[in-house]
């Protein structure tokens, strides 16, 4: 898989109470691309962090229906992946940008 394919494959870190909770477990949650597979996930983060994975999980959320005084709008769809870290391994995320 060629690196700028790895490089649009996940999105963001998904920083919330609850993804931070999981962090004890030694998970951590990315956004990733929609039509990411668990192997691709797997191989993107092993080759941009430099850490060894377990496994991965992934769930899609579908977009919420919202309304505001101009009309309705959809919410985009999106894809969370719980990404395992084998043990001695970590992901650091202070100091990137």
């Amino acid at each position: 898989m060629n690196k700028e394919k790895l490089l649009t494959l996940i999105h963001s870190p998904y920083i919330t109470e609850k993804a931070t909770s999981v962090g004890s477990l030694n998970q951590v949650v990315f956004k990733v691309d929609l039509s990411a597979s668990k192997s691709e996930i797997k191989k993107a983060v092993e080759d941009l962090f430099d850490v060894k994975v377990d496994s991965v999980t992934t769930s899609t959320q579908k977009g919420k229906t919202k309304r505001n005084r101009f009309g309705i709008y959809k919410r985009s769809d999106y894809k969370k992946a719980f990404v395992s870290l084998k043990e001695g391994s970590e992901i650091q995320f202070e100091g990137i940008s």
